[in-house]
């Protein structure tokens, strides 16, 4: 059971780690990345549909590769003004408080080209140890 979970996070880590290098490199349009910093810090790589849908892939930072945690949410853009969006979604979290995640948030566009923005997000995590997740941090739109 150990070897086969090793070789699973092994797989895992080499995915995760294809996504974040070579998925930034290639994509235009509507992609983008963002940083959360809170006591359980993680990455995103997303993609906007219509300016208003957000699938987005979430991994853990600061910790060891076979304790990372995993998020797939899709959240949607309550109030999408030029500066700003209000959103709120639905996920789900694996591997270390697992269970539905439930974002809110807002995204802040203060410069001219509306692709470098700061970000607010507060996220129950609801699952056998429900808690509720603060966040705040950068996002990046590959926006032309």
């Amino acid at each position: 059971m150990r070897t086969l979970l090793l070789t699973n996070t092994s797989f895992m880590r080499q995915v995760i780690l294809l996504i974040f290098i070579v998925v930034p490199s290639v994509t235009f349009g509507q992609f983008g990345v963002s940083f959360h910093q809170s006591n359980l810090p993680f990455v995103g790589i997303n993609y906007e549909i219509k300016d208003r849908l957000r699938p987005e892939l979430r991994v853990g930072t600061d910790n060891y590769f076979e304790a990372m945690s995993v998020e797939g949410v899709l959240t949607y853009d309550l109030s999408n003004k030029e500066d700003y969006e209000v959103y709120a979604g639905l996920g789900i979290r694996v591997n270390g408080f697992t269970g539905l995640v439930v974002p809110i948030g807002l995204n802040i566009y203060p410069l001219a080209t509306k692709q470098f923005g700061l970000h607010i997000e507060l996220s129950p995590i609801i699952g056998e140890s429900s808690l509720l997740r603060g966040s705040w941090g950068i996002r990046y739109r590959f926006r032309k």
